[in-house]
């Protein structure tokens, strides 16, 4: 029997999801727990999988398109089987339309549906939605992020306010003389000199995308752009200065990790009475220590200093349960173990694998842990329980020769370190100066949970454990 596929919630934090490729095609069969397609979350890549066999009849959300959870983005049955009962009522529903049951609706441009239509502006027309909201125009949607550029051919102005019903598009790539293609693709033509009016788009609706500008550059089956510029007429998401003497600017939607992550520290450094605790550490001892360890491992297998810090951290943070707690209205929540989260710089902004129970690990596993989750990161692989429920989180700038910095804390957290570099430094010894390594680091708190007291004692704890590490044994 047919039915709809919905949008599965694949990660804790998950409100809705963008189709990152199916893997299964219209027509094709599936078994059970098989993977039918891959689903870009805030922080990875996810696979969907069929909880059971049979063929996929009909996709409703094609590749970059985005779905909340629960909406249909997909049908699947039995071969043959008639689904126009079900394309319908997903139709009257508003959710996961199919383009050929399309209705215009102006309000609904976030849903980044490519069977949504609505009317856009031009720069010649400014008001013409007011004026004439009849005019239908596809909404582009771009590979990655939902968002694409629309060129229009000069010859094509005249024919923009045509209200005549070829304002379907008849063309898979043009519409209303517009070329549509997405900001990647248009970057790329721009750079390599390809007149996009020579490429053939293989996204939706004849969108031009990344790898159709790579095709053509490969066979050679494209035409160089000509001395006269074609007119560019932008989308609200991509916008040029207008004010007289300012200087340019362009707009891009946002990712949906970069909202993520714009969401949750907005969550933490306004509602969290927030304050800052800063200890200056003598490094000289942990660089030795950390020296007679590599001394034994294998190169690829070397730790490093912010593979130490992280042990002393979990050793010292359960030793102050406060700091290894998080507030839960009612309750303080105490863990037993540290689960230390390592904040990640990747290219969309910035992920915390996690180090389950680092306080129970050596130094070297530690290593060896966050070396691997930190190249998955990168690659958008890392599961959801991986850098979801950390109880006490690090950020290291130090490599990047930042002094000292505060790092945000990340809920339901109720501390972050921030670590700066190891500097030598010159510092006075027995009436005279000497060489000391020495590293800024700063404490964010939640005063719900830890008071100044709370963590100053901790710090003093970490700092102890770093200028001595046999600490960690007592």
């Amino acid at each position: 029997m047919a039915e709809k596929f919905l949008m599965p919630k694949l990660s804790p934090t998950m409100e809705e999801g963008q189709i990152s490729r199916w893997l299964k095609q219209e027509g094709d069969t599936f078994e059970a727990n098989e993977t039918i397609a891959e689903v870009d979350t805030d922080k990875a890549t996810m696979e969907m999988t069929a909880l059971a066999g049979g063929t996929l009849l009909k996709i409703l959300k094609g590749a970059g398109d985005t779905a909340a959870l629960g909406e249909p983005i997909a049908i699947t049955g039995e071969k043959g089987e008639d689904i126009a009962g079900l394309l319908s009522e997903i139709s009257s529903n508003g959710r996961g339309k199919s383009p050929e049951k399309a209705e215009p609706k102006e309000e609904k441009r976030e849903e980044k549906s490519e069977e949504v239509e609505e009317k856009v502006p031009t720069r010649e027309e400014p008001n013409e939605v007011a004026k004439e909201g009849n005019e239908e125009l596809k909404e582009e949607v771009s590979e990655t992020e939902g968002r694409s550029y629309d060129y229009q051919r000069p010859e094509a102005k005249e024919d923009a306010t045509d209200k005549s019903p070829k304002s379907k598009v008849q063309s898979p790539q043009f519409e209303n003389g517009r070329l549509i293609v997405s900001p990647i693709a248009a970057r790329m033509a721009v750079e390599n000199g390809v007149d996009l009016k020579s490429v053939k788009g293989s996204g939706p609706s004849g969108r031009i995308i990344k790898r159709d500008i790579e095709s053509a550059m490969e066979s050679g089956q494209w035409s160089v752009v000509s001395g006269q510029k074609e007119e560019v007429q932008t989308t609200p998401s991509f916008s040029a200065s207008q004010t007289q003497g300012a200087s340019a600017y362009r707009e891009e939607t946002t990712s949906k990790m970069r909202r993520i992550i714009a969401q949750r520290l907005s969550e933490s450094i306004g509602p969290i009475p927030t304050f800052y605790l800063t200890v200056e550490i003598e490094m000289d001892k942990a660089l030795e220590f950390r020296k007679l360890i590599n001394a034994s491992l294998k190169e690829d297998e070397k730790v490093s200093v912010n593979d130490v810090i992280v042990k002393v951290a979990a050793m010292a943070s359960l030793k102050h349960p406060f700091v290894n707690s998080s507030y839960r209205d009612d309750k303080i929540r105490f863990y037993e173990d540290a689960d230390v989260g390592v904040a990640v710089a990747i290219d969309e902004g910035l992920i915390t694998p996690i180090v389950r129970g680092a306080n129970r690990k050596g130094i070297a596993e530690i290593s060896r842990e966050i070396k691997e989750m930190a190249s998955r990161a990168r690659e958008k692989k890392l599961q959801p329980e991986e850098y979801t429920g950390a109880t006490f989180s690090i950020s290291n700038l130090g490599m990047f020769g930042i002094k000292e910095f505060t790092a945000i804390i990340n809920p339901p957290e109720a501390a972050i370190l921030a670590v700066g570099t190891a500097k030598p430094t010159a510092v006075v010894e027995d009436g005279g100066f000497v060489a000391r390594n020495l590293m800024n680091v700063t404490m964010s708190c939640d005063h719900r949970v830890i008071d100044g007291a709370t963590g100053a004692k901790f710090l003093q704890t970490f700092k102890q454990m770093l200028e001595n590490p046999i600490l960690m044994l007592m």
